[in-house]
């Protein structure tokens, strides 16, 4: 593949502005679905059922997703996946428009939005490989986190927004972004994987050699699990921020203010990224993410909320370059042919460790002081930073240009 800036490569454009606009639909559907629910029953409970049965399927269906990714062609599921989340949510934005549904739609359309999520996301990498350079990965993940940082940032409140003009709208836009996610997938001219005889061996068979490969790849091993474990920090450090803020006095858009600097944080950090990549080696950028999470303990000296958030907003300046690393050299390293069975393997380590981290924080923040809470957090970012300096995959990264040859960094 010839390799040309990423700012001029029309089909890396072509993906990027197709997710850009589904991940901004998704964001704006993200908050409508609870207000909805509550304006339908009035329950938080239910509200939190419909948000669990949009992120269930992602978990359940990500390994079998991985290995359709490798067996029939991606681009053809990612298209089928859109299309999927188009009927879907655009039949709810429909429904409401004639005038109502029944609770029970609401996590019936999130489950089925979520399970063509999963189908979505074990394809996305061979999709971004195929039209990136591999030289040019890490740059291209780094462009992926701005992008999600930037949605994530401005996607909530818009999408509090519409729902207050019509309860339709966020569905409806949603569903718009689904169809131009498609149409920029068929006007993109390559095909997402190479050519290779198709694997008919059972489904168990198949997951397994992807799950051995991770296994097997020491550097990929120790980064898919020692970068799957921050996950856990992320959530719990962003519930503790809202729940310390309240209790500090703040209001609630004050504390919606704070978690969004950790979003501006991620925005400015993918900006930032290839000066990062570029100054420094494999090693020190995969550790400076790792040292920034224990600055947290900043807050045992100094208990004030925006101290937390001002230790916070270093982590997520690092964490675009971090993960441009970790994520491209993933896909790089990996064979064509197991790519989306890999993918899926390191997704469900994540999926399983992130909800882990709120719903700590939150038991120790009800059981003990904020101080302890913080502390216990710290520790756990300590003991990771300490894993990632030692570890001898880390300390022998490959370089940069071992990426053209995947071989020559296998371990």
């Amino acid at each position: 593949m010839v390799s040309v800036p990423l700012r001029r490569n029309r089909n890396f454009l072509l993906l990027q502005a197709g997710q850009l606009l589904s991940n901004a639909g998704t964001q704006l559907s993200s908050i409508a679905y609870p207000l909805l629910a509550l304006e339908l029953t009035g329950s938080a409970a239910k509200a939190g059922v419909v948000a669990f049965a949009r992120i269930l399927p992602v978990a359940l269906f990500m390994l079998p997703a991985g290995a359709a990714a490798d067996r029939w062609s991606r681009k053809r599921l990612m298209v089928a996946a859109d299309g999927v989340r188009l009927l879907a949510v655009g039949g709810l934005a429909a429904g409401i428009w004639l005038g109502g549904i029944a609770f029970w739609v609401l996590p019936l359309v999130a489950f089925v939005e979520g399970a063509a999520t999963a189908l979505f996301s074990a394809t996305h990498a061979g999709a971004l490989r195929a039209v990136v350079p591999t030289v040019q990965i890490p740059a291209a993940a780094a462009v992926q986190t701005g992008r999600q940082a930037a949605v994530q940032l401005a996607g909530p409140p818009a999408g509090g927004a519409l729902f207050g003009l019509g309860h339709a709208l966020p569905f409806a836009a949603d569903a718009l972004s689904y169809a131009f996610s498609a149409l920029s997938l068929v006007a993109i001219r390559r095909p997402f994987q190479d050519e290779h005889e198709p694997d008919r061996r059972p489904l168990r068979g198949r997951m397994a050699e992807g799950c051995r490969f991770l296994r097997d790849h020491p550097f990929l091993r120790t980064t898919a699990l020692l970068f799957g474990l921050t996950n856990f920090l992320g959530p719990a450090l962003l519930l503790a921020l809202v729940v310390l803020g309240t209790r500090q006095g703040l209001s609630g858009g004050q504390v919606g203010v704070l978690v969004a600097a950790f979003g501006a944080g991620l925005l400015l950090g993918s900006f930032l990224s290839p000066i990062v990549r570029r100054l420094l080696p494999v090693r020190a950028v995969l550790l400076l993410e790792l040292w920034t999470w224990p600055g947290c303990a900043v807050y045992l000296v100094w208990q004030d909320v925006y101290v937390l958030t001002a230790a916070m907003l270093l982590t997520a300046l690092a964490i675009p370059a971090s993960d441009s690393v970790v994520h491209g050299y993933r896909i790089a390293m990996t064979p064509d042919r197991l790519l989306g069975r890999v993918e899926a393997v390191r997704s469900t380590l994540s999926l399983a460790v992130a909800p882990l981290g709120p719903l700590v924080a939150g038991a120790l923040l009800g059981a003990v002081s904020a101080r302890a809470t913080i502390a216990v957090l710290a520790a756990v970012a300590l003991a990771l930073a300490l894993w990632g300096t030692l570890s001898c995959p880390i300390r022998t990264a490959p370089t940069l240009a071992q990426l053209v040859d995947p071989a020559a960094a296998g371990g």
